[in-house]
């Protein structure tokens, strides 16, 4: 396969159009439809559809840019870090990280990375909803407990739990009464499943406020309105202070902290380097360091 033309392609695929890829590389436009075209035609296959005003990938277009196009840019990375002799990270790097993490934890982060490696071009987007990592052109994403996906590989750098915690006022309910409850978003629970050191427990419970982000729910429990399940790191300080109760550990929800990126792609410099941030910023990975972190 002729390295060149599948360049091209590429440059094509992520314009959208001719046009715009020749105005963006400063190329003819008869230059890059002629290589793409030769490039159809050694491969037997149709990668646009092409139309009056519009240029679309074909099924077998997206899949060859989706397989080809971050090893193209992992090649001409490598071949630009053996040019200046060594594979300092340089250039942009996209993150996509959680709520909760970016609010506690990823301002200190990114800011740490970039003062090591002032090279790089850090942008951090916050998202809890899945995120097509090469449609959208992120470069590594950070997931909480992420459903198994075969085009990603990852490894877990940190490890939380959620508790029940409350108010030192409000007492823990006898028998079948409920509990006045702050829940997260339209959770639709009726009771809490427990552990405690008297072994597994159930609470009911009467949800009196709704709300949508787990900060805010803890803020509403510092003011004593109900009890709330949250993550240990985020009540950590709390309940080392005694403004806030544990009441349990919350039964299945433990909580582990990815990190994903294309597993078809070499590790990029840039990605490394972050890892290693992260290696460094939690060298054990605990909720114990998480809550520092965030302390500090």
């Amino acid at each position: 396969m002729d390295l060149l033309a599948l360049a091209d392609f590429n440059l094509v695929a992520r314009h959208g159009g001719f046009g715009k890829a020749a105005r963006a590389a400063g190329r003819p436009k008869a230059t890059l439809s002629r290589r793409v075209s030769e490039l159809e035609s050694s491969l037997d296959l149709r990668l646009f559809e092409r139309g009056g005003r519009t240029l679309k990938l074909t099924q077998e277009g997206r899949a060859l840019y989706e397989r080809t196009g971050a090893l193209l840019t992992e090649l001409d990375e490598t071949a630009a870090a053996i040019a200046s002799g060594g594979d300092k990270p340089k250039g942009r790097l996209r993150i996509s990280a959680p709520l909760l993490f970016s609010q506690t934890a990823m301002g200190r982060l990114a800011a740490g990375f970039a003062l090591r490696h002032p090279q790089v071009r850090l942008e951090v987007t916050t998202d809890d909803r899945y995120v097509d990592m090469i449609e959208e052109g992120f470069d590594l994403v950070i997931r909480v407990n992420p459903d198994p996906d075969e085009s990603l590989v990852g490894r877990i750098f940190l490890r939380d739990r959620m508790l029940v915690v409350a108010s030192p006022a409000l007492k823990h309910p006898r028998g079948n009464l409920a509990v006045p409850a702050i829940v997260r978003g339209d959770d639709k629970a009726a009771v809490w499943d427990i552990r405690r050191p008297s072994g597994p427990s159930r609470i009911a419970i009467d949800p009196v406020l709704r709300l949508s982000s787990l900060m805010m729910v803890r803020d509403a429990v510092r003011a004593g309105i109900g009890a709330a399940r949250l993550p240990l790191s985020l009540v950590s300080h709390d309940l080392a202070a005694g403004t806030l109760v544990r009441w349990g550990d919350v039964e299945g929800a433990d909580i582990a902290l990815w990190t994903l990126y294309p597993s078809r792609r070499l590790l990029s410099a840039r990605v490394s380097a972050f890892l290693d941030h992260l290696k460094d910023a939690f060298p054990k990975g605990t909720p114990d360091e998480l809550a520092a972190y965030i302390g500090g």
